[in-house]
């Protein structure tokens, strides 16, 4: 079985029981082949906690959910040092970041100060505690949570944070047929939350180095940084894309080209990932909050002012 294959086993074994929603496992499968992290924005009850748990069961890696809360301390996250009466030195407990996969769940309920302690993590894979440098697992992958519409006892994450997420997914609801299956196999006892893995973390690691070799041609490198900055220069942002996001656009575009079986990247792949990376990381002027304008609109038409390249093949 190759590479590819494995992939689509992986999509195939979570679409059996995450019911009606392939688009949004085709995305998070994309974004774990690229090393990103992913923010699932959507109202309760729609399986966000599932997905990420079938996602780490199928793949055999660790585990790990934290719920938010305004309580929530850095040390339940990162973990703390402990002084160890019988040897006399500091000994570390691990947090719940020591997993592959790691659910933050709506972590716009937690402090600023909980919120930051994942950046180290997010960014450079590893945890600094009292001084001292601890890897994380690897593939290690954040999937956060927040509800949209309830603000109250909330703290919004700031851009820093924002940006250290590669995509933000909305999962929305099943349509009807697709419910009437959900109910019928919950009545049968068919629908459960684990699966069996399909393979080993360190075949995930594998197929990773093969999506860092899909080819990404110059004109399509130009023509994503054309799309970045155009929201940098756009009136309706006061914050436009940073260059974190158009490497984050450059690595999903592999990641896309290589989950639809191909070695080079094209601007399809591009005007596919585009509203999944940047549209997060865009701030609206108080006047276009105002008129409640929709960022992914906004962007969507923006993308049309850039020139799109022609690649037919990998040679271009």
């Amino acid at each position: 079985m190759t590479s590819h294959d494995l992939i689509k086993k992986i999509e195939s074994s979570i679409n059996e029981i995450f019911i009606g929603k392939k688009e949004v496992v085709e995305q998070i499968l994309v974004a774990l082949l690229a090393g990103g992290h992913v923010l699932i924005e959507d109202v309760p009850g729609v399986g966000k906690t599932t997905l990420a748990t079938l996602l780490a069961n199928v793949i055999d890696c660790s585990f790990g959910r934290i719920q938010f809360t305004p309580d929530t301390l850095p040390g339940d996250i990162e973990g703390i040092s402990i002084y160890n009466m019988k040897t006399g030195e500091f000994e570390y407990k691990e947090g719940v970041v020591m997993n592959q996969i790691l659910l933050a769940d709506e972590i716009n309920r937690t402090s600023p100060k909980t919120q930051a302690s994942l950046l180290e993590a997010m960014n450079e894979g590893q945890v600094t505690i009292d001084g001292k440098v601890y890897e994380l697992p690897q593939p290690f992958m954040v999937i956060a949570t927040q509800n949209p519409i309830e603000f109250l006892g909330t703290y919004p994450l700031p851009e820093a944070q924002l940006d250290r997420f590669m995509m933000c997914l909305s999962i929305g609801y099943p349509d009807r047929n697709d419910e009437v299956t959900m109910a019928q196999g919950f009545l049968a006892g068919k629908i459960a939350k684990t699966l069996k893995p399909i393979c080993k973390a360190n075949d995930i690691l594998r197929v990773r180095e093969e999506v860092n070799k899909v080819i990404m041609q110059d004109k399509l490198l130009e023509y994503i940084t054309d799309i970045v900055r155009l929201t940098r220069e756009s009136e309706h942002f006061i914050l436009g894309a940073s260059p974190r996001a158009l490497l984050s656009m450059t690595k999903a575009a592999q990641a896309q080209a290589y989950f639809e079986g191909r070695d080079f990247a094209k601007p399809d792949d591009v005007k596919k990932i585009t509203p999944l990376v940047l549209s997060h990381r865009l701030q609206l002027t108080p006047a276009e909050k105002l008129k409640k304008a929709n960022t992914k609109a906004i962007l969507r038409n923006l993308t049309l002012k850039a020139p799109v390249p022609m690649i037919t093949s990998k040679s271009g």
